[in-house]
């Protein structure tokens, strides 16, 4: 599946327009914001945000809503440095040696050196994507409901083991998710299904009242009931300290390039497969950093290949899931979920075939891209020192406003009272779900892939005629379903029985 070159460049020409620029401009501004605040995430940000694309032209609205997710990934850094508490938990390894370098006068030093490496690896990641993306597609078009079926398996297995304290309870949260998406009209037979009488449901469960509810509404819900005094004050920013103080050399940049580069690789890696997500790969990458180093010691004293290794790693991520997402259709992680809805409300359904239905908003989100790690540069350049005053806000400001723009965006978007209803019911949902340690992100994304599920398991019951015997002529199902069980043996078996996981969140 190769793209005529003029598809190519009217594509990249739609990404180099004003208004989709202004809109690039926006979400990177936002998601800095969102990410530079304790307590919030770029992915409650896109969360609240998608509502209010309904609107815009596709390649605006998701190109928005990529770049607070970039956005926000730069912006969780600059938390970790000041006050030692993450704006992401992905930026809680940068927080390791990012914080003990502000303390000792260089908090400039340490937010440039988190921007160059998360720029760095943003921009490997997208590389990446553009370059395998169509290829991937091909072979995924090779894939029929059979194969489709199996792959949503062990994407399950992966995800409900990695993302929870344990598969059982990763298992339970998707469980709910699919019971909740089932909700609606039955896509087979368009008979209703637990509506209980109430027609207003009858397309289903909106998503962006979904979303919103389990993210953010649900966090804000969690913080206001837990959060007790005042937060910590910043590190104050000194901007008549010595220049050495305020300024990343080429020297050190250079001198991290290895770092960088590994990193990159790390998340890129990392972000291509379900489950895993960005604070595993800054982990990960920070860890592997520290192993490499001559001088392991420095580490956690204030050490810039610490904050380069994590920060390059969680931003190659962002890229990396668009991978899956764009070739199979399948979200790697609550981020990728929520811009497969916004793909979905726009009447795009992603998967192979839209390399072929929708080569120029591909290849102009492509560009789009690539234009908001540049933008995502520029505006952390100049906005390192207004996040760093933002972040004293005191939250008695944020959630509030937090939770009248959640309610504001479901009804514009639902243009009803009973989307407000639904986000208030799945923000208390959210809450006794984290209450009882069930993860939130497997939840999301089996919720969005529920229909996907039903649809190809429905297709691949008919072709198999009923026969599992007949799975033998599909050997890449049975390859992927000996994953499933292997994955299933592994972290829901084999790691419960050696010892306690820690549970992983995403960003």
């Amino acid at each position: 599946m190769f793209m005529d070159p003029t598809t190519i460049l009217s594509g990249l020409s739609e990404a180099m327009t004003l208004t989709t620029f202004l809109f690039v401009v926006a979400g990177v501004a936002l998601g800095q914001v969102v990410g530079a605040i304790p307590g919030l995430s770029a992915p409650m940000a896109i969360a609240i945000a998608v509502p209010f694309t309904f609107t815009l032209s596709p390649l605006a609205a998701i190109a928005f809503l990529i770049g607070v997710g970039k956005g926000g990934t730069v912006g969780g850094a600059i938390p970790a440095v000041l006050l030692n508490t993450p704006g992401t938990p992905d930026a809680a390894a940068t927080a390791l040696d990012g914080h003990p370098l502000a303390r000792a006068g260089k908090p400039l030093k340490a937010m440039k050196m988190a921007l160059y490496a998360s720029i760095t690896g943003d921009t490997f990641s997208d590389i990446v994507l553009i370059l395998v993306a169509a290829p991937l597609a091909v072979v995924a078009l090779a894939m029929g409901p059979v194969e489709i079926t199996a792959l949503i398996v062990l994407s399950i297995a992966i995800i409900t083991g990695l993302v929870g304290p344990s598969m059982a309870k990763g298992l339970i949260a998707a469980g709910l998710g699919i019971l909740c998406a089932s909700i609606g009209i039955d896509p087979e037979h368009g008979t209703p299904r637990l509506i209980f009488g109430n027609y207003d449901l009858y397309n289903g469960l909106p998503i962006s009242a979904v979303a919103v509810g389990m993210l953010a509404m649900g966090e804000i819900l969690t913080q206001l009931a837990t959060r007790h005094g005042a937060a910590n004050a910043p590190l104050p920013v000194d901007l008549d300290s010595p220049a050495e103080n305020r300024r990343i050399s080429w020297a050190e940049y250079w001198g991290c390039r290895v770092t960088i580069a590994r990193g990159a690789v790390i998340g890129t890696v990392v972000g291509a497969l379900p489950g895993l997500g960005s604070t595993v790969a800054a982990f990960l990458s920070y860890g592997m950093a520290r192993s490499a180093s001559k001088e392991p010691e420095s580490f956690g004293k204030g050490n810039l290949n610490g904050i380069a290794a994590c920060e390059s790693a969680n931003s190659a991520v962002m890229g990396a899931n668009m991978i899956p997402l764009l070739t199979l259709g399948i979200p790697g992680n609550v981020t990728a979920a929520l811009i497969i809805g916004a793909f979905m409300v726009q009447g795009i359904q992603p998967g192979p075939l839209l390399f072929q239905s929708q080569g120029k908003l591909i290849y102009g989100l492509f560009g789009a891209m690539i234009l908001a790690n540049l933008v995502n540069f520029l505006v952390g350049l100049v906005g390192l020192r207004l996040w760093a005053k933002v972040i004293a806000a005191p939250a008695s400001v944020i959630f509030p406003l937090t939770f009248l723009l959640c309610i504001t965006g479901v009804y514009v978007a639902e243009g009803g009272a009973i989307a407000v209803w639904i986000l208030i019911g799945f923000g208390v949902l959210s809450v006794l779900m984290q209450a009882a340690g069930l993860p939130i992100v497997a939840f999301i994304i089996m919720f969005v892939l529920a229909t996907q599920l039903e649809l190809s398991l429905s297709q691949a019951l008919t072709i198999l005629g009923g026969n599992p015997l007949n799975l033998l002529h599909h050997p890449v199902a049975l390859a992927l379903l000996a994953l499933s069980l292997l994955s299933v043996w592994i972290f829901g078996i084999r790691a419960p029985a050696r010892a306690p996981r820690r549970s992983v969140s995403e960003a």
